[in-house]
């Protein structure tokens, strides 16, 4: 099996959306995100917004090597917000993603079956709402030469259409480059085939 080198995530943050519920009111947003302190500046962005409601359960996330998620339910009873929300981000097969519900309460209770049923359309709502992309995953290498190796290593960048994201070209050369997963066995061979050339995997 070859090994996956796309990701799916959003944009752009999505319209909010609205959902109703025997008189409780979801509002769901989603974000694209890739820190826990954007994850941060998106939930005060929305909490500035909703000022008066009491719940802003969220879901999120990160990662396409590693995954790392979290889920918080902010006052609704235990695994009856956050999870239903991060498994509408699992069925769309997201990551890099924050989908924030903020509850205001209707007077009637739902019950737990109710409020899980409720966040989980709210997020779904949500994202079916947004603009859904896919990505390549992208391994960032910093290839090291003499400035007289200038021309090979110029040459396999162009041969190889490979996306330079930053250059020091002094008499010791460094140029930073992102290689698509898959390609990355390949331009790795490319770089160690030339002499007094280097090349190294940046974290």
């Amino acid at each position: 099996m070859e090994e996956k080198d796309t990701y799916r995530t959003i944009s752009k943050p999505s319209e909010e959306t609205l959902f109703k519920e025997k008189g409780s009111k979801f509002f769901g947003t989603a974000f694209p995100v890739k820190t826990e302190d954007e994850v941060a500046r998106c939930l005060e962005t929305v909490k500035e917004k909703h000022k008066s409601a009491r719940h802003f359960c969220y879901a999120y996330q990160l990662g396409t090597n590693q995954i790392y998620f979290r889920v918080n339910d902010d006052g609704e009873p235990s695994n009856s917000a956050g999870m239903p929300i991060y498994g509408q981000i699992q069925s769309f097969d997201l990551t890099d993603v924050l989908v924030v519900v903020v509850r205001y309460f209707g007077g009637t209770k739902l019950g737990v079956g109710g409020l899980i049923s409720a966040y989980k359309a709210s997020a779904k709502m949500t994202l079916d709402k947004s603009k859904i992309i896919e990505k390549t995953i992208d391994i960032t290498f910093e290839i090291g030469f003499d400035y007289k190796n200038m021309n090979k290593v110029m040459r396999v960048i162009k041969e190889k259409n490979l996306n330079i994201i930053d250059q020091k070209l002094e008499l010791d050369c460094k140029i930073f480059i992102s290689v698509r997963k898959s390609l990355v066995k390949e331009i790795r061979e490319n770089f160690n085939s030339i002499y007094e050339v280097s090349i190294k995997e940046i974290d």
